[in-house]
C-alpha cells in the first residue's frame, strides 16, 4: 500500500481543470450570475493543489514499513519515537489514521500544511508525508509508548477536535527539530548580571525558535543612581534596543526574525519614554521597531484618570530598597497611597488621563502596546504570587520567581521563568463528537507529555519552571464558526450563554484530567499547598450554582448532542477529589490567537469573529490567497458578520463570558472601524477592565478593504 501519494478529492466539473489552483482559489472573491458565493471553486483549488503540484514532488514507497525505515536511515524521523512500539501497533495506528480518509476544506489549509509542516527532504524540493503521517508521528512521540493515548490522540486530531500549537505539530517526530514548545517569559532583575543573562536567555531560546517575552518593571529608571551616585542609571529604553538587536540576530537561520516583547509597568518613571519608542515619528536613537510591547495596568491607574489625580511614578530602585522585594513584585494599587506618603521613595507625577491618551495614540499608530489589567489577573490567579507580566500574545500568565547570580552570571538561587505549552480545541468539531471530557482529557495528556518532555538546559530558569509547574495552555477556535452554522449572531445572548457554558464544562474536565494524573503519579504540581484549589475556595462560584445555559436555544446546542453539562455536585465532589490528590499541572487553559492551525482545522480564528467572510492573506510568492469562514454559505453569511461591524463591545463581552472559566489569560484583539478615534479605544480599555478582561492584544483599525481581511497571529505560534 502506497501511504504517500495524496489523493485529491473528487472533481467538480471538466472545465475547472483547465485552470490553475491559484486561479480557482481566487474565484471566491468573485460571485457567480446570480449572485452566489462560488464556494466549489475553492474545493476544486485544492484539488487541482494536488494533482498539479503535491503529487508530483512527493516521494512514493511501496508500503509502510520501507517508508518508515528509509525515513530513520535518512535521518528524517527520531527512531527512539519508533522503538518505542510494536511494529504491528504502528501499522494499525497508520491504516486507523488513513481510514478518515482526510480531504482539506480550504485551497490555505492544505496551502499551510504543505509548506509550513509537512516534512520534506533536506534539500526542500520533494515531500515526505501527507497529513495522516504528520498525525501519526505526533501521536507516537506524545503517547510516549501508552498505545490506547496514541490512538486518542489520532482520533482527536485528525477528527479535527484537537490540534496541537505549530512547535508540537511541526517538530514531533523529527530527527532534525526545534522544540516542541515555543513561547517563553523571563524576568530581568535591577542588576547587571541579570540583564546579561537575561539577554544570553533571550539569544538562545531565540535561537531555537522561541518567542521571548521579558519583564522590565524592575528595573531602575533613567537618572536613577547607581552605587549612590546620582544620574548614572540609562533606563530601560538601552536595554529594550539591545534585545531588538538580539532577536534580529537570532533569527532562525534566516528562515523568520526572532520575536520578543517587554512588559513594563505604568507607574514606572520611564513608562512615557516606553510608549514613545513606538511613535512613527521617534528618533531613529530610541526608535523600537520589531519589539513588541506591554504595559501592565493596576485598578488605581483607572481611579486616578476618573478623579482626574496626578499619576505618581514610583522609583523601582526606591521601591526594592523600602520593601525588601522588586518593584513588579508589588501591588501597587494596594501600595499606591503609602508610597505616595514615603519620603524614602522618589516619585515623579503625570496627568493619569493624558497617559491614557498617551497609551492610545501609539495604539492607534502602531497597534502596540498590549495590555496587562494586573489586578483582574491577580483576582483570577489560582496560584500564590503574583503575576507581572504576559507573553507575546498576551495569553499566558503565571507567577515566576526571580533569579540570584554570581558575576560570572551563574545561578546563585534558581528562580522559575515560564514556557508556554500550547493546543486548541476546535469547538465545532468537539460539540458535534459528543464527548467534551473525552476531548478535554486526551488534549490534557498530549499536553502535559509535551511539558514533560521539553527541557531547555540552555536556560536553567525556564527548565527549573516547566518541571515545578508542568503548566499546560488549552485552547479553543472556531467559535465563531460554530455560531455562525448554528445560525447564531456572535456576541448575542444566545453566544454568550453558549460560550459561558462551554469554557465553564471545559474548565471542569480539564481540571478532572489534571486530578487524574496526580492520582496516577502520586505527585501535585510544586506549590499546590498554598493554591486556590488546595484550600477550594477556587471551586466556591462553581459549588454555589449551575453554570449551565438559561437560554433554550443555547441549551438546545448541548441537549441536542447529548453533551451532560457537570452540575454543582460534580464540581463539589471534583473539588474533593482535588483537595485530597492535588493537580499534576499548576496551570490548564491559555486560549491564544491561533493562526495556521485555525486554517489547518477549517476554523475561525480562536474565540474572535472572522476579520471578513472571505479573508485575503499574502502568502509569500503565491501573492493574495482568499480564505472562505468556516461552514460559510448562502444560507448563513449574515452570521458572519465582521469583527469591524460587530465592534469591540461584543468582542469584550464574549471574552468575559470565557475568562471567568480560564485560570490564564485569552488573546483579545480590539477591531475598529477607519472613523475610530482615540476616546474609541480609550472607551473600549475602561469597558474591558469593567468588565473583568485579563489582557488586550493588538489594536486593528480598518484602514482598507485589504487591510481589514488580514490580521496576522502570535509569530512565536504560526509559521
Amino acid at each position: 500500500m502506497d501511504t504517500t501519494i495524496l489523493t485529491p478529492p473528487p472533481r467538480q466539473g471538466e472545465a475547472a481543470r483547465e485552470l490553475d489552483y491559484h486561479a480557482l482559489n481566487a474565484m471566491l472573491n468573485l460571485y457567480d450570475a446570480d449572485g452566489r458565493l462560488q464556494l466549489g471553486h475553492d474545493r476544486e483549488a485544492v484539488r487541482q493543489y494536488f494533482l498539479q503540484h503535491v503529487n508530483p514532488n512527493t516521494m512514493s514507497f511501496p508500503s509502510l514499513e520501507e517508508k518508515l525505515d528509509y525515513l530513520v536511515a535518512q535521518e528524517y524521523y527520531e527512531p527512539a519515537v519508533l522503538a518505542q512500539y510494536d511494529a504491528g501497533f504502528i501499522k494499525a495506528l497508520f491504516k486507523q489514521a488513513y481510514a478518515w480518509k482526510f480531504r482539506f476544506p480550504s485551497f490555505l489549509g492544505a496551502f499551510k500544511f504543505i509548506t509550513s509542516y509537512t516534512l520534506k527532504t533536506f534539500d526542500g524540493r520533494r515531500y515526505l508525508e501527507r497529513f495522516e503521517d504528520r498525525v501519526c508521528m505526533v501521536a507516537l512521540t506524545l503517547a510516549r509508548g501508552d498505545e490506547a493515548l496514541a490512538r486518542s490522540l489520532v482520533g482527536e486530531i485528525i477528527g479535527g477536535c484537537f490540534q496541537p500549537a505549530t512547535p508540537t505539530f511541526l517538530n514531533a517526530g523529527k530527527r532534525q527539530r526545534g522544540e516542541l514548545v515555543s513561547c517563553f517569559l523571563l524576568r530581568l532583575e535591577d542588576n547587571m548580571e541579570s540583564i546579561g543573562r537575561g539577554i544570553n536567555s533571550a539569544l538562545q531560546l531565540s535561537k531555537r525558535g522561541g518567542g521571548v517575552a521579558l519583564l522590565l518593571s524592575n528595573i531602575r529608571e533613567a537618572g536613577a543612581p547607581i552605587k549612590q551616585i546620582e544620574n548614572q542609571s540609562s533606563g530601560v529604553i538601552p536595554i529594550m534596543k539591545l534585545l531588538e538587536d538580539a532577536f534580529s540576530y537570532a533569527n532562525q537561520l534566516g528562515a523568520r526574525q526572532g520575536a520578543g516583547a517587554v512588559y513594563l509597568n505604568a507607574h514606572h518613571p520611564d513608562i512615557l519614554r516606553f510608549l514613545d519608542t513606538k511613535r512613527e515619528n521617534a528618533d531613529e536613537k530610541v526608535r523600537i521597531k520589531t519589539l513588541s510591547l506591554g504595559v501592565t495596568i493596576p485598578d488605581i491607574t483607572f481611579e486616578l484618570a476618573r478623579r482626574n489625580a496626578p499619576m505618581h511614578l514610583f522609583s523601582p530602585y526606591d521601591v526594592e530598597r523600602v520593601y525588601g522585594v522588586p518593584f513588579g513584585d508589588i501591588s501597587v494599587s494596594e501600595k499606591y497611597h503609602e508610597m505616595v506618603e514615603d519620603p524614602r521613595i522618589r516619585k515623579t507625577s503625570i496627568d493619569a488621563r493624558a497617559f491614557f491618551q498617551t497609551l492610545a495614540e501609539v495604539q492607534f499608530e502602531s497597534g502596540y502596546p498590549y495590555v496587562m489589567f494586573e489586578d483582574n489577573v491577580n483576582r483570577a490567579n489560582p496560584i500564590a504570587g503574583r503575576v507581572n507580566m504576559s507573553n507575546l500574545c498576551s495569553e499566558i500568565l503565571q507567577v515566576n520567581a526571580p533569579s540570584e547570580f554570581d558575576e560570572d552570571l551563574s545561578y546563585r538561587r534558581l528562580g522559575e521563568d515560564i514556557s508556554c505549552n500550547l493546543g486548541s480545541l476546535n469547538i465545532a468539531r468537539v460539540m458535534d463528537a459528543g464527548d467534551l471530557g473525552a476531548s478535554v482529557a486526551v488534549a490534557v495528556r498530549g499536553l502535559t507529555a509535551v511539558a514533560e518532555m521539553t527541557e531547555i538546559a540552555a536556560v536553567p530558569s525556564v527548565a527549573n519552571g516547566n518541571a515545578r509547574a508542568r503548566a499546560i495552555g488549552l485552547g479553543q477556535m472556531n467559535l465563531h464558526g460554530f455560531l455562525a452554522r448554528e445560525h447564531i449572531h456572535y456576541g448575542s445572548e444566545e453566544a454568550l450563554d453558549f460560550t459561558s457554558a462551554y469554557f465553564a464544562a471545559v474548565a471542569y474536565h480539564a481540571i478532572a484530567a489534571s486530578n487524574r494524573l496526580a492520582r496516577e503519579r502520586g505527585e501535585a504540581f510544586a506549590g499546590f499547598a498554598t493554591s486556590a484549589y488546595a484550600s477550594g475556595t477556587f471551586f466556591d462560584k462553581y459549588t454555589e450554582r449551575d453554570w449551565h445555559p438559561r437560554t433554550e436555544r443555547a441549551r438546545a446546542l448541548f441537549e441536542r448532542r447529548g453533551i451532560v453539562l457537570p452540575t454543582r455536585e460534580d464540581w463539589a465532589a471534583l473539588k474533593a477529589a482535588v483537595m485530597a490528590h492535588g493537580l499534576y499541572n499548576r496551570y490548564l487553559q491559555a486560549v491564544p490567537p491561533t493562526g495556521s492551525i485555525s486554517y489547518i482545522n477549517h476554523a475561525t480564528s480562536s474565540i474572535h469573529p472572522v476579520a471578513s467572510p472571505i479573508e485575503i492573506r499574502k502568502e509569500g510568492k503565491l501573492g493574495r490567497v482568499y480564505y472562505p469562514a468556516p461552514y460559510l454559505d448562502d444560507g448563513n453569511l449574515a452570521f458572519y458578520c465582521d469583527a469591524y461591524e460587530i465592534g469591540p463591545e461584543a468582542i469584550i463581552d464574549t471574552y468575559a463570558a470565557a475568562s471567568e472559566h480560564v485560570d490564564q489569560g485569552l488573546s483579545l484583539t480590539l477591531f475598529f472601524p477607519d472613523t475610530a478615534t482615540t476616546r474609541d479605544i480609550n472607551r473600549a480599555q475602561i469597558y474591558a477592565w469593567r468588565k473583568g478582561i485579563k489582557t488586550l492584544y493588538y489594536v486593528r483599525l480598518r484602514q482598507s478593504a485589504l487591510e481589514g481581511t488580514e490580521v496576522e497571529g502570535c509569530v512565536s505560534c504560526t509559521l
